[in-house]
C-alpha cells in the first residue's frame, strides 16, 4: 500500500463531510462538516485547501442495484470541480453505497442521538467512505475506485 494521507469526502446538499487518513494510509478520522455555498463557492474552496497536498477520495452515492443517479452526478461534478482545484493532485472517485447509513448507525450505536448526529454525520460519513477505500486499497494493491479528470465536463463551479 502507497504510504500517505488522504482525504475522504462525503458531498451532501446541505453540508460536506471530511475525513483525513494517517499518514500510513491505515484509519480514516473524521476532520470537519463544511457547509454547501453554491452561490460563492466557499466550500470548494474549503474542501480544495484541506486537499491541496492529499489525494482526495469523493464518495458517489450509488444504489444497492449499482444504479447512478442524480445524487451521484452532482457529487461526481463536485469532484471534477475539486480536482480543477487541486490539479496535479489525485481525486478518485469511490462508490458510496450505504455509508451514510453506516455512519449513522455507528453514531447511534455510540450514543449519540437524532438532532445531535446531525453536526457530524457528514464527517462519519467520509470516515466511512475513505475507511472502505483504504481497505479496498490494502486488500487489493491498487487504487480505489476511478481517477476523476479535471477536464471533465462539469456544471459545478471551477474557480482555482
Amino acid at each position: 500500500m502507497r504510504p500517505g494521507i488522504r482525504i475522504g469526502v462525503d458531498v451532501g446538499t446541505v453540508r460536506v463531510g471530511v475525513a483525513r487518513s494517517d499518514p500510513s494510509g491505515f484509519i480514516a478520522v473524521p476532520v470537519e462538516t463544511v457547509p454547501r455555498d453554491t452561490a460563492n463557492a466557499k466550500d470548494l474552496a474549503r474542501i480544495a485547501a484541506l486537499v491541496s497536498e492529499f489525494q482526495a477520495i469523493v464518495g458517489l452515492p450509488t444504489s444497492l442495484s449499482g444504479q447512478q443517479g442524480i445524487a451521484a452526478e452532482a457529487a461526481r461534478k463536485y469532484a471534477v470541480a475539486i480536482a480543477r482545484r487541486v490539479q496535479p493532485v489525485p481525486v478518485r472517485a469511490v462508490d458510496e453505497r450505504l455509508s451514510t447509513v453506516t455512519a449513522q448507525r455507528s453514531l447511534r450505536e455510540a450514543g449519540v442521538k437524532g438532532r445531535k448526529h446531525r453536526p457530524v454525520v457528514d464527517q462519519a460519513a467520509a470516515v466511512v467512505i475513505l475507511q472502505s477505500a483504504l481497505d479496498t486499497e490494502r486488500s487489493s494493491g491498487r487504487e480505489p475506485g476511478s481517477l476523476v479528470e479535471p477536464g471533465q465536463a462539469s456544471e459545478g463551479p471551477s474557480r482555482r
